[in-house]
């Protein structure tokens, strides 16, 4: 079950509970009678939970990351902050927009509900905006016509699920205001033009074998893994529509594995 959709419901469950007892129950049992345990523990319970739903609803909300598809930038088993309202304040459960703060911009690392299932959140990198035309050939970026910078900066080894040891290039790529690393694998196509789904605005966007170009449709962003040869993004199922936005990655806050992530902010 969606756990925004838990805690409402718990919300509402220990609300009545109250409500109930203020208005009828404690008339009834008298003043001198103690509370029974199922109206005290809710009672109690109710203000905890009105805290934590309207602090992950409207502020900052916990994630996981799942899977190695951002490394270097975010490694598995990092948990991570989500600012919920930079990009707008969003009714929580419907995820419906009420007032509009910041627009997502090139470079920046967001939490997005995925397309083909909503119920999943995917954490990428925007590459493009509305109206951005992206070319991604040979491994390579160029928006609306202009190379992004891309600089070697050395190597990268890590191990992956299944203790495959994986070797790849460490570049670091300046996309907006966000020079950020990306790792390549020389041995891996650019794009594996089988695993192209269909997917609307299909129409925007022509595959080979050396990539693919996109134009970016209004009120949607293109997204891609900053670890470019084991990521499934745009590349494959297609745009991010705005109403799919969860928010923005700002900081690591815990990692059982390497305690020295703590603290680091997401860039």
């Amino acid at each position: 079950m969606n756990f925004a959709l838990l805690m409402f419901i718990l919300l509402v469950v220990t609300g009545c509970i109250g409500l109930i007892d203020h208005f009828w129950l404690k008339a009834r049992r008298g003043s001198k009678s103690a509370e029974p345990w199922w109206v005290e523990y809710p009672k109690s319970f109710f203000p905890v939970i009105l805290v934590v739903f309207l602090l992950r609803s409207f502020l900052v909300e916990p994630f996981k990351i799942p899977s190695g598809s951002m490394i270097p930038t975010l490694l598995v088993g990092d948990f991570i902050l989500v600012n919920k309202y930079t990009y707008g304040l969003r009714l929580p459960i419907i995820n419906v927009k009420i007032m509009d703060i910041n627009q997502p911009r090139r470079g920046e690392i967001m939490v997005f509900r995925y397309p083909e299932n909503p119920s999943l959140d995917y954490i990428k990198r925007v590459v493009g905006v509305p109206g951005d035309k992206v070319v991604y050939r040979n491994k390579r970026l160029w928006i609306n016509g202009k190379a992004v910078k891309t600089e070697p900066d050395g190597e990268y080894d890590y191990v992956e699920s299944g203790l495959n040891f994986v070797e790849a290039k460490r570049f670091t790529e300046n996309l907006g205001s966000h020079p950020h690393p990306i790792l390549i694998q020389s041995a891996v196509p650019p794009i594996q033009i089988g695993g192209v789904r269909q997917y609307p605005f299909r129409e925007n966007c022509v595959y080979n074998e050396e990539g693919f170009s996109c134009t970016v449709p209004a009120g949607h962003y293109l997204m891609l893994g900053d670890n470019r040869d084991s990521s499934s993004d745009s590349r494959y199922w297609g745009f991010v529509p705005q109403q799919n936005i969860v928010g923005r990655a700002f900081m690591i806050w815990w990692n059982f594995d390497n305690l020295r992530r703590i603290g680091k902010s997401v860039e």
